[in-house]
């Protein structure tokens, strides 16, 4: 947004909006991981297509993009504040909670059609999150870009897991 980017922050304050990030992301993460305590169990058991990954996989790369999601979105605040990075920050806020809803919708519920439905919302909100962080940081945009990639074929996935297991 022109005319709302400040100067980056250098005092202690960045250390702490990092540390927010982080935690709010880590959320996220425990949510994910108390909902699908038993995740490996329920996948091993779908009908799934022959280009679904092993589930050893997930943990990792979802790691790796709860670090990248956690630094796109402070780098967003770092640059620009709450007050001109606020469009931005709220759809980094959605796409949280559309992330949290996820595993417990498609593994703890079974409801693999409303996990449908959540991640097509999560990939239409992060298509919208990018440009909307590249205004204030190209960083932080292409940050996110890993994240798009994974939840694009997650979303493929799911239709087909849903497909492949009439009921969900």
């Amino acid at each position: 947004m022109p005319g709302t980017q400040q100067e980056p922050r250098t005092d202690g304050s960045q250390l702490l909006g990092l540390a927010g990030f982080v935690l709010a992301v880590a959320a996220v993460a425990v949510v994910g991981g108390l909902a699908s305590a038993d995740a490996g169990g329920v996948y091993a058991r779908l009908a799934q297509p022959a280009w679904a990954p092993p589930s050893w996989l997930f943990s990792p790369v979802w790691i790796a993009l709860y670090v990248l999601i956690a630094v796109a979105g402070w780098l967003v605040w770092r640059r620009a504040g709450w007050r001109g990075a606020r469009g931005a920050l709220t759809l980094f806020a959605v796409q949280l909670v559309l992330n949290a809803a996820w595993t417990p919708l498609f593994f703890g519920a079974e409801m693999r059609l409303a996990a449908l439905v959540d991640i097509v919302l999560l990939l239409a909100v992060i298509t919208a999150m990018i440009p909307a962080f590249a205004r204030v940081s190209r960083t932080a945009a292409a940050l996110l870009l890993p994240y798009w990639v994974w939840v694009a074929f997650a979303s493929a996935l799911t239709f087909a897991m849903w497909q492949l297991n009439p009921g969900g």
